[in-house]
């Protein structure tokens, strides 16, 4: 399906007709903080792809992150996209950062958290405490995530939004920390909030599904101690981070995002195994609990993603045949104790 990067770039921002009457619906400026991330630089072009779509080219999308890559930041700017280099987690007065009415806020720190705990609160709690503040007036949507919820039986269909809380380790507390800081904003300034709990965005060079295949690839075996999990097209999930901002409220608006499919990861590994032509070896015995979303909500609102789990079994399996370029960023799905 594709032979390189940027066919794999233009169709994760390429925006659908839904995306673009949304976009045309409303003004004012984008300001997607983290922008430099994994999400982030597909999330930033598409928007700029919609707003000129929908006759909104006025309408800057800018960019916030670091930018240790400059070829990112380079490529983005050349796509349309107003790249601005800010250290968020650094002393920097956020009144420096440029005005919007808008804001996608994708800052978050995972790996690691572990052995340096008080990471993950600085940026998954702290820091959008300080994002809160200076975009008070504006509209917010967030990334949050599934780690949210507990463990459930692998049958269960996952949570729903109305199911309660149990985050499992630091780091899904303090992604929980996040929800309560923004909420907190909306309760006491009416700072109009989306929290979008995303579980395992597909992208080819990194995800649940390249970590399954490359395993195989090398040789080794998937663990199915976890058994089931749910993962979702990047370019769906873009475009729900950015149709989100029209559900934002002083009541937040909480949001499961990712695909329909409970998916088991034994049957992934065999069906990458026949793709591959090898053995698929898998480890473990499979948990009757796994990390699950029910995002019957999703869509509802916004439609079923447009590419299935099987066809995006099949356009991994190309990829990395192809030996095209993976970003080598596990997402550690397999994880039960919530150390990461």
């Amino acid at each position: 399906m594709f032979s390189s990067e940027t066919e794999l770039e233009d169709r994760l921002t390429t925006p659908s007709p839904a995306l673009v009457a949304d976009l045309a619906a409303d003004s004012g400026d984008l300001l997607i903080l983290g922008a430099g991330g994994k999400m982030g630089p597909t999330l930033a072009r598409l928007a700029r792809r919609g707003l000129d779509a929908a006759g909104r080219g006025g309408d800057r999308v800018l960019a916030v992150s670091r930018w240790s890559d400059p070829v990112a930041a380079q490529r983005l700017s050349d796509a349309g996209v107003d790249v601005v280099p800010f250290d968020l987690l650094g002393d920097a007065d956020f009144a420096e950062l440029p005005d919007a009415s808008r804001v996608v806020f994708m800052v978050g720190a995972k790996f690691g958290t572990a052995t340096s705990p008080y990471l993950a609160w600085a940026v998954n709690a702290a820091l959008p405490a300080r994002v809160a503040s200076r975009y008070a007036d504006a509209r917010i949507s967030a990334l949050s995530t599934g780690n949210v919820y507990p463990l459930v039986p692998a049958g269960s269909g996952g949570c729903a939004e109305t199911d309660p809380v149990a985050p499992v380790g630091e780091y899904a507390m303090s992604c929980l920390g996040r929800e309560r800081v923004f909420e907190h904003a909306a309760a006491t300034r009416g700072t109009e909030v989306a929290l979008l709990r995303l579980n395992y965005a597909i992208d080819l060079r990194y995800g649940v599904l390249a970590d399954i295949g490359q395993r195989l690839l090398a040789g080794e075996p998937v663990d199915v101690t976890t058994s089931a999990v749910n993962v979702v097209w990047q370019g769906y999930a873009n475009e729900v981070v950015l149709r989100g901002l029209a559900h934002a409220s002083a009541e937040p608006f909480v949001l499961n995002l990712t695909g329909p499919e409970t998916a088991s990861v034994r049957r992934i590994a065999e069906r990458f195994a026949a793709r591959f032509d090898v053995e698929p070896v898998v480890t473990g015995e499979p948990a009757p609990s796994a990390l699950l979303n029910d995002a019957s909500l999703c869509h509802k609102l916004f439609g079923y993603p447009e590419v299935p789990l099987a066809t995006l079994v099949d356009w991994q399996a190309d990829w990395l045949a192809a030996g095209l370029p993976t970003s080598d960023k596990p997402t550690k799905f397999a994880v039960r104790d919530g150390r990461f």
